[in-house]
């Protein structure tokens, strides 16, 4: 059951809409189901007597008698307006149930709380079978104005009661961290203009997409500007510095054709210019390098800075875990800005369903998680998609989505834990597509049963808890060929293996030897690392070769062995 809060000022046409045919003929039936009085107030859906205005005139007479006590200055916004639906496959509510979920709700608002006789005046349109409109006029008998703040969150607990008590699908309760929701109007807007999301919506994507890539505010009015964005600053009198901003999307206007704006805390609390300023780091973007000799690298780093994320959750405090999943939202754009493949609309999914996860009542330390979304920015200047390399950063933020679902969930954040689960879904959808060809390609170049051999003496010796369930993964040929070129890249299979094997456990792995490849994958060459310390001391550093394995020696002649001579027990 989903109430929707929102005021105005006209009340007589507010009541038109009600009662009128919809704005595409979808009310039927329009007639009121409960008010303040039910015999005072006229009912022009079923009543032929009755007219919009007697009924306006009625809900406005404590307005009116206010706005001449004022001279004539009639209440701003003095119109209450409160949408209730049930949700989709929920049973049909009958005229007094409809009635009793109005009377409880204008009652937990402060609209008209129980067994006041200075109350609001209000009514309770049903004109479709799934939900009313309740509207009132917030200027009580005795003049004053009711005490309605946050009658939005109050609505949706006494929301949450009324579901329990009617058998009805139970929704997630809100913490007043969720982007506003786009009205009706927007949506029919949208709907006219052939879009499938509202501009609201649109923009509010565009702004999330912007900031996980660009290093300072400037680039990131300027990126918004170069995709057709119109962006207003709103300068301080004095200092002359931003203090907050408004976008309007290409083509939308208004009826007078002047652009529609939003402010950036309208589109998501975590866009208002304040926030922003704390994901920026206090550097300037030159400082950052865009380019990075290995294309490789930036893949590496993101994959290796989400298992660390990962791992803190479990282990930080609360500001630092909320840090690190507002920096894992920025990483979800960024993956999906640079992936190429199939996948990549189920990355932008993961990363749009993540939005409501990235924030709760829980205030972030964004400083912690730099590291994390500097990590993910260099994806953006990323030249390629590195094959497996790419995967292993799919199968590392799928594992920090389930861990950021559940971490929400322990901390009774009922939506965001919903969301990261969503998230979730759609990562192991672009997993299974990415991954499926990469580990056929792998098994299919699997190196020959005496090295495969030789890896599995080395898998036991490695992770003796865990062999038998590694040995009977189907994706044990894949590891293979993923031993084979560590150890031509300078690992020593054993000694990785029981590296990366207890990086986590591996008992909840439902794949195994899945896990093992992708954390190999992901682990930086031995001779690349050599080179890189060379290049930054101006010398050669000690070489400590890998111990000789056995003192004979086989020709491994499969496709990945290329006829080299392997050294083998």
């Amino acid at each position: 059951m989903v109430p929707d809060v929102s005021t105005g000022s006209d009340t007589r046409g507010l009541i038109v809409y009600l009662f009128g045919p919809g704005r595409r003929d979808e009310h039927t039936d329009p007639h009121i189901v409960a008010a303040w009085g039910m015999a005072g107030a006229p009912d022009p859906g079923r009543d032929p007597e009755a007219t919009y205005t007697q009924l306006a005139k009625r809900l406005d007479h404590h307005v009116d008698l206010r706005t001449r006590e004022l001279g004539g200055k009639k209440p701003q916004q003095h119109v209450w307006h409160c949408p209730v639906r049930t949700a989709p496959g929920d049973r049909y509510l009958t005229d007094a149930e409809w009635a009793e979920v109005a009377r409880r709700v204008v009652a937990a608002t402060g609209i008209a709380p129980e067994g006041d006789e200075k109350a609001c005046r209000w009514i309770a349109v049903r004109h479709a079978d799934d939900h009313i409109h309740i509207m009132a006029t917030t200027v009580r008998a005795d003049g004053r104005r009711p005490r309605i703040h946050r009658d939005g969150w109050r609505a949706q607990q006494e929301c949450r009661k009324i579901e329990a008590e009617f058998g009805l699908r139970r929704l997630k309760s809100g913490d007043l961290t969720a982007p506003p929701t786009p009205t009706g109007a927007e949506r029919a807007k949208a709907e006219r203009q052939g879009r499938t999301v509202t501009a609201r919506h649109w923009l509010r994507e565009q702004a999330y997409a912007v900031a996980a890539a660009v290093h300072t505010e400037g680039d990131y009015f300027t990126v918004l500007q170069s995709l057709g964005i119109e962006v207003k600053v709103r300068l301080g009198p004095e200092t002359g510095d931003v203090i907050g901003y408004s976008l309007a999307a290409p083509g939308d206007t208004n009826a007078a054709g002047e652009p529609v704006w939003y402010g950036g805390s309208k589109l998501a609390p975590d866009l208002s210019i304040n926030r922003l300023r704390e994901r920026f780091p206090a550097q300037e973007a030159t400082d950052h390098p865009q380019h990075v000799a290995d294309p490789a690298e930036p893949w590496r780093h993101t994959a290796t800075a989400l298992h660390t994320a990962r791992a803190a959750l479990e282990s930080c405090d609360e500001t630092t875990a909320q840090g690190y999943l507002a920096a894992f939202g920025d990483v979800l754009y960024n993956m999906a800005s640079a992936a190429s493949g199939p996948h990549r609309a189920e990355l932008q999914a993961a990363a749009i369903a993540f939005n409501r996860a990235r924030r709760s009542t829980i205030r972030a330390d964004h400083q912690t998680a730099n590291a994390l979304r500097e990590a993910a920015k260099e994806l953006v200047y990323a030249s390629h998609e590195p094959g497996g390399l790419a995967i292993a950063l799919v199968f590392a933020a799928l594992l920090l989505a389930r861990a950021g679902a559940q971490w929400h969930q322990q901390h009774g954040h009922e939506q965001q834990a919903a969301a990261a689960e969503e998230a979730f879904r759609h990562l192991q959808a672009g997993y299974q597509q990415a991954a499926a060809p990469v580990l056929a390609d792998l098994a299919r170049r699997a190196p020959h049963s005496t090295t495969a051999s030789c890896f599995e003496q080395d898998l036991r010796a490695a992770l003796p808890g865990h062999a038998d369930r590694v040995l009977a993964d189907p994706s044990w040929s894949a590891l293979t060929t993923t031993l084979a070129r560590a150890e031509t890249a300078g690992h020593s299979p054993q000694r990785l293996l029981a590296e990366v094997g207890t990086q986590r456990e591996l008992d909840s792995a439902e794949h195994p030897a899945e896990v093992l490849i992708w954390r190999i994958t992901a682990q930086p060459s031995r001779r690349a690392q050599a080179a890189r310390r060379r290049s930054a001391v101006g010398g050669i550093p000690p070489v400590f070769p890998v111990p000789p394995r056995s003192t004979t020696a086989t020709v491994d002649t499969r496709p990945d062995g290329g006829g080299r001579a392997v050294t083998r027990r």
